[in-house]
């Protein structure tokens, strides 16, 4: 897979501080969101059954891709995908995704909304990602018979089913058909609360960086810039913390190439990296794919949706947003290989305390932490290896999530067609 230097300019331009903000878009796009359905369900072959997904943001996405892949390849139907997030959404509407017919945000969960939606839409199965519980969506979608089910979820004894308050929450997950959950303890919470119908699965995301990881992708400029160079990447830098750790480590390590990619690009996010940065420092969209980049230290990637793929060209990893609630994908790397840092807030990250378990990843809470995490790694080969060895042994082993998923789904379709 190749993307033309002039979409990824595009992407660019898309992605820089003239965007209105995260919430302003969101709000266009509602206002909008009933009339797109009309139009985009003008498009769709009604003699095939269709499936909706419906993902949060654009990292839960990455759940659903190789559900979606698997069903497209095992049946001929329809998937309509809606997100909450406007970065989810963007990306599915500014660039092609194989598979997927219909992208729109997710209406409201207001009865009047959820009506017309599904009058409009009619699915013959709905498919949720990780923890959305929307009750109007599901009470209805369980009131006409449309089989529903939550992939890659993890419920904590602290959740919201286990409070004075929780009834409607119990309701709501009671709507589900199956709840594919990614642990044992997930499956006895919900048992206690006479909810049985769980299925303790791997996480489809794994199957999803497999697939990617497989995808021949070349980039001119990343490849010129570490022409078989060891690099260090950091991915989805998601705010200061995350900015310090990262800074901090290429200043202390001159003679490392350095790859950084922010979570959101904006010009104020930019200049504070780059201004940060003592060695040389370029971003992608001015960079000339026949540089030498001799004297240049770290790219900045100042696009958006190629990340997965970059990680390919690094050598070491450090993934963001560990400093707050939304830790990004750290398998993303570690399908690579890749040895992985990340900020302090994992306690709700099944696969992230896995991993530090395996010793493929680590919790990095200070640019100390992170320098020290690093020289360890830097000139230590064996140590590498075996990083490597249990990433590979670590992924295979949690492989095959999606087929199970796309069983239950093709059993209803096949019902009820």
């Amino acid at each position: 897979m190749r993307i033309g230097r002039r979409a990824l300019l595009a992407i660019a331009r898309m992605s820089r501080s003239d965007v209105p903000s995260k919430f302003v878009r969101f709000a266009r796009g509602q206002k909008k969101v009933l009339s797109e359905m009309d139009k985009g369900m003008e498009k769709i072959d009604r003699s095939r059954p269709t499936v909706w997904i419906h993902a949060a943001s654009l990292g839960e996405f990455g759940i659903a891709r190789p559900i979606i892949r698997l069903l497209k390849q095992s049946c001929d139907c329809n998937i309509a995908v809606t997100f909450f997030s406007p970065t989810g959404y963007e990306a599915l509407t500014t660039g092609k995704h194989e598979g997927v017919d219909l992208v729109l945000y997710l209406p409201f969960d207001t009865s009047s909304n959820v009506r017309r939606f599904l009058d409009t839409v009619r699915p013959d199965c709905a498919v949720f990602m990780v923890s959305e519980y929307w009750h109007i969506y599901l009470y209805q979608l369980y009131k006409r018979n449309i089989p529903t089910y939550l992939v890659s979820a993890v419920i904590r004894k602290e959740g919201p089913f286990f409070k004075w308050y929780g009834n409607l929450y119990r309701k709501s997950i009671s709507y589900f058909k199956e709840i594919f959950v990614l642990n044992d303890e997930s499956r006895e919470l919900l048992s206690s609360i006479c909810i049985d119908k769980v299925t303790v699965n791997g996480d489809p995301l794994f199957d999803n960086v497999t697939m990617v990881a497989s995808t021949p992708w070349h980039d001119r400029i990343v490849e010129q810039f570490t022409k078989g160079r060891k690099v260090f990447i950091a991915g989805s830098i998601h705010n200061d913390e995350d900015m310090e750790m990262v800074t901090a480590l290429a200043n202390r390590h001159r003679d490392t190439k350095f790859i950084i990619v922010p979570h959101e690009i904006r010009q104020a996010t930019l200049r504070n990296l780059t201004s940060s940065l003592e060695g040389k420092a370029e971003l992608y969209t001015q960079c000339d794919p026949e540089s030498d980049f001799n004297d240049t230290q770290i790219l900045v990637i100042d696009f958006v949706g190629a990340l997965a793929y970059i990680y390919r060209y690094a050598t070491w990893a450090y993934v963001g947003g560990g400093f707050t609630r939304l830790l990004h994908s750290v398998i993303e790397p570690a399908v690579y290989g890749l040895p992985v840092a990340f900020g302090p807030n994992v306690s709700r990250k099944v696969i992230t305390r896995q991993m530090i378990d395996l010793g493929i990843g680590t919790v990095t809470s200070t640019p100390d932490e992170l320098d020290t995490w690093f020289k360890k790694l830097k000139d230590n080969p064996d140590n590498m290896k075996e990083i490597a060895e249990k990433a590979a042994r670590y992924v295979g082993r949690n492989a095959g999530a999606t087929q199970r998923v796309v069983n239950h789904i093709m059993k209803d379709i096949c019902a009820k067609n």
